[in-house]
């Protein structure tokens, strides 16, 4: 099993949420972040003051999938996600060495 991590541009959640959903993965977390990597982020002006934020707002949605699911789920993600732009996003693979549902009690592959 595999826990699937990924950073994306927050207007680009429901795309990658539809392209999991074509490839039968229905179980996701979402959580709305703040980071940077090569954006740096960037300055506004606000009331006549210039400021930098740094920042930047970010998704990071995380899937528990089967091994066999791996490189469908990349190829999904990295086709939704894509804008061609810096700060489109990573996505990072881990061992994930158990599962449990806890209302039914189900372990590993069950729980998924």
């Amino acid at each position: 099993m595999k826990l699937v991590t990924v950073i994306i541009k927050p207007f680009k959640l429901e795309e990658v949420r539809e392209a999991l959903s074509n490839i039968n993965i229905t179980g996701l977390t979402v959580t709305e972040v703040k980071g940077f990597g090569r954006q740096k982020g960037h300055a506004e002006l606000y009331r006549g003051a210039e400021y930098t934020i740094n920042f930047l707002p970010k998704v990071k949605i995380e899937i528990g999938i089967l091994d066999e699911q791996l490189d469908e789920v990349i190829s999904a993600i990295t086709k939704a996600a894509h804008t061609g732009k810096i700060g489109d996003g990573k996505i990072f693979v881990t061992a994930l060495e158990s599962a449990i549902r806890i209302r039914t009690g189900e372990t590993d592959e069950d729980a998924l």
